[in-house]
């Protein structure tokens, strides 16, 4: 173990990039995988172990190819992007058992491997954009996750699959576009793509050049702002999550977003936010403003959605809005909101996903209403929907007040008492769609449709459990989530110009 530590950052990267090449040489959908299933468990393990290396012993510099930054290419962890290895990293290792009775119903045989080499392919791609320091290495890991993601939407057996993966391949090509504009202009400023060295080097760029360094931010926060699906960027998420596989949309949905919301978040504050004095320019105020926007028009449209995967797709619109609403506030509190929140929503989302799987895989449909009296056939699956259900309202009791209290708090602290009014609002709207699948799935006869319905295996339903658990437990017991972020954003803030 002594001989592999020092490794840990690049076998983060290379180990599922082999697991996906093994994968696509095999032909079987059960030896893809129980690949991927090892996999998948092996990663949370690394991550764990790079974090609390972080936490005790500082950041962690890791040189390719034995060339030294800034002339090669750096892994390099901190608390920051550690904090988000662990997160991508779990979810895949619980969601994984999830996915071999899932992906056997909806994907056809000869599809199934394929799936996973194209799972360990996206989750390659993930890792990698987190702990690369490097700006255009991480342009390369974003692609290679999003056109992994394109072929497991795509694969979906409806038919709008395909043209919803089209969607998010085009939308997908002009915010790479944006991001790669905005990183050329940064290496025509400071001659280095290494981001410790960009940021070290801003400053003169800023002194003599400032338009140039603003177009700069400009095309890398659009870039990533249709990446993360941010409001009004967001019109590829709903089909994509609605029509794709049910274990792809698990994934993507607790995972893809909250990774290019870190990206964001690494610009921001530790690269353009320690040269310049990036809460001067307008663009706190654009993103509060659209954050609001997020909040209150994709939950409106939430309200009225019937198929239960499309609405929590528009949930998921929302929900993104609390993250950069954090972001937006840039002070202590709404940030560390901001960040507890990526976690948080990553975990209610992907059970709320997860049981609306469990439910497509017993009863062949997620539409409202073919799913009366659902709770009554399926009571755990339900009972987990509820339990994450609160949470997206932000009940007291789970993880998601605590989301929101913080970033009450960080309204406060900006002065913005009106604030703490709209994030209370939004989520009363919450309450309405969330209530109308409960009112469906508890009050309600169960329909003929659903007659012989139950709760699925156990390899289904454990991760949901576990996922709905982890709701109520990290709305009590903080020290992994709010505690870790309120250290994080603590650091970031202290370092800003």
């Amino acid at each position: 173990m002594t001989a592999v530590q020092p490794h840990l950052p690049v076998l983060q990267v290379v180990i599922p990039l082999l697991g996906a090449l093994l994968a696509g040489l095999l032909r079987r959908g059960t030896s893809g995988f129980a690949l991927a299933l090892a996999v998948s468990w092996l990663m949370p393990l690394i991550a764990v172990a790079l974090l609390c290396q972080v936490l005790t012993g500082g950041p962690i510099s890791y040189h390719l190819g034995g060339w030294p930054p800034p002339w090669g290419i750096e892994y390099r962890v901190d608390a920051l992007n550690g904090f988000v290895l662990v997160l991508v990293s779990t979810i895949g290792a619980v969601g994984m058992p999830f996915s071999y009775r899932s992906v056997a119903l909806e994907l056809e045989p000869r599809q199934q491997a394929w799936f996973y080499c194209m799972y360990l392919l996206c989750l390659t791609g993930l890792l990698g954009i987190t702990v690369t320091g490097d700006a255009f290495n991480a342009f390369v890991f974003l692609e290679i996750s999003s056109l992994s993601t394109y072929v497991m939407i795509a694969l979906g057996r409806d038919r709008r699959a395909l043209l919803s993966s089209y969607q998010y391949l085009i939308m997908g090509t002009i915010g790479a576009t944006f991001y790669i504009i905005g990183v050329g202009f940064i290496y025509l400023l400071t001659g280095s793509l290494n981001m410790v060295d960009i940021s070290a080097r801003l400053g003169a760029a800023w002194a003599s050049q400032p338009s140039a360094v603003i177009a700069a931010l400009a095309f890398v926060t659009v870039g990533l702002s249709l990446k993360l699906a941010l409001f009004p960027l967001h019109v590829w998420l709903p089909n994509a999550y609605a029509y794709a596989p049910s274990f792809t949309t698990v994934f993507l949905s607790a995972t893809a977003t909250k990774v290019t919301i870190y990206l964001l978040i690494r610009y921001y504050f530790t690269i353009f936010g320690v040269s310049i004095d990036f809460r001067a320019l307008p663009i706190t105020e654009v993103i509060v403003v659209l954050s609001l926007a997020a909040m209150f028009i994709a939950s409106l449209v939430a309200v009225f959605e019937q198929n239960v995967k499309r609405m929590l797709a528009y949930s998921s619109v929302a929900q993104i809005g609390y993250i950069t609403l954090g972001i937006g506030l840039a002070d202590q509190a709404g940030l560390t909101g901001g960040l507890v929140h990526i976690v948080n929503h990553a975990l209610m989302k992907a059970a709320l996903f997860m049981s609306m799987g469990a439910v497509f895989y017993r009863v062949g449909t997620v539409n409202l209403k073919d799913l009366a009296g659902i709770g009554r056939k399926m009571p755990i699956t339900m009972a987990a929907f509820t339990v994450a259900g609160f949470g997206l309202i932000g009940t007291p009791g789970t993880s998601g007040f605590i989301s929101k209290w913080y970033l009450a708090l960080g309204a406060f602290e900006r002065g913005w008492w009106w604030l703490v009014f709209l994030i209370v609002a939004s989520s009363l709207i919450a309450v309405v769609y969330v209530g109308r699948v409960l009112e469906v799935a508890w009050r309600r006869e169960p329909s003929p449709a659903i007659a012989e319905a139950s709760d699925p295996p156990l390899t289904m339903l454990v991760p949901i459990v576990l996922l709905a658990a982890a709701t109520v437990y990290f709305g009590f017991f903080t020290e992994w989530t709010a505690g870790v972020a309120g250290t994080v954003a603590k650091t970031l803030i202290g370092g800003l110009k």
